[in-house]
């Protein structure tokens, strides 16, 4: 195409999770009723993890972080996708899509920083009881938790910065339900080069590092619970990182199938699917997986129902 029949777009159509007319109202039910169940969830442990005085450890600290970002990680997705169900015309405006894109990365990175994080609170739990409140003391969580915060936040900045620096100028249909990096850049009429290796850098590094930390906390968790001569010792050790190493597995396992599968492989249906586990679904389940198992969170929404003004007291 010659330079001067190049327009620059100003706006993306985005195909969404599928694009057969009749079942966009039942995907909108669908989705509809996960979102409201994540916001619901997410909610109800920061709020829990705020009043309850029985929550105020550095363990649901970092959870309650979690929470927000499992909730800011979902409201950047989910509204726009709502209402392309339901519409006519399927449109994000060009910086609407930068902002959801880093927005979007903000969160997935704390995400993928803060289960690091709160893989070390439990090694020093389990394996450095008696040090716990000094090595993990308030102002340490607070310290880790504004580092994950202030890396999202540089992450997300630097990659769409590259993944918007190229020229988008002939077709701006994006086959996905929101903007994500690899299906912005199988769109541009410029070299791509630079950008696609700075987006496999940065995810690469990132799950390198904190798979790292998660991987060697949970070898000594785990060497530590061995060392345990009760069964009853073991059971209750292994029960205060069960719904971590869950929820570690099914985030990170969702994360390096779609990012690290060989380039003959790669789909973008295969990343649209793995993008609603890991945008909607995921934060989800996250409150129910850290709840269901754990009698301190149970016992906490039983008093805030029964009363909602003395559990803030």
């Amino acid at each position: 195409m010659a330079p001067g029949n190049m327009t620059q777009v100003t706006e993306f159509i985005l195909i969404g999770v599928s694009e057969r007319p009749e079942l966009q109202v039942p995907l909108f039910l669908i989705f509809l009723v996960i979102y409201g169940l994540t916001t619901a969830g997410n909610l109800g442990i920061i709020t829990l993890t705020s009043v309850d005085p029985r929550l105020q450890t550095p363990m649901y600290f970092f959870l309650r972080h979690l929470a927000v970002i499992n909730f800011g990680n979902s409201t950047v997705i989910a509204p726009k996708m709502l209402s392309n169900f339901l519409a006519n015309k399927k449109t994000i405006s060009y910086y609407a899509c930068a902002t959801q894109l880093g927005g979007f990365l903000v969160f997935i990175v704390a995400e993928i920083f803060m289960l690091a994080v709160m893989a070390y609170d439990r090694y020093v739990a389990i394996c450095n009881p008696l040090l716990y409140m000094v090595v993990v003391s308030r102002r340490v969580c607070l310290l880790l938790v504004s580092l994950t915060y202030f890396y999202g936040l540089f992450t997300a900045i630097l990659v769409s910065s590259c993944v918007f620096s190229v020229s988008y100028c002939s077709s701006n249909v994006i086959n996905h339900f929101y903007c994500d990096n690899v299906p912005l850049l199988a769109l541009s009429c410029s070299d791509t080069y630079f950008p696609e290796t700075v987006v496999f850098i940065s995810a690469a590094t990132n799950l390198f590092f904190s798979m790292t930390i998660v991987l060697l906390s949970y070898v000594n968790i785990v060497l530590s619970i061995l060392r345990i001569r009760s069964s009853e010792g073991r059971k209750k050790a292994f029960s205060t990182c069960g719904s971590h190493m869950l929820a570690v597995t099914v985030f990170y396992g969702t994360l390096l199938f779609m990012y690290l599968q060989p380039r003959t492989n790669h789909s973008l249906d295969t990343d649209k699917l793995a993008s609603v586990f890991y945008t909607l679904v995921i934060p989800m389940l996250n409150p129910v997986i850290y709840s269901l198992r754990n009698k301190d969170v149970k016992a906490a929404s039983q008093s805030f129902i029964a009363n909602p003004c003395g559990s803030c007291k």
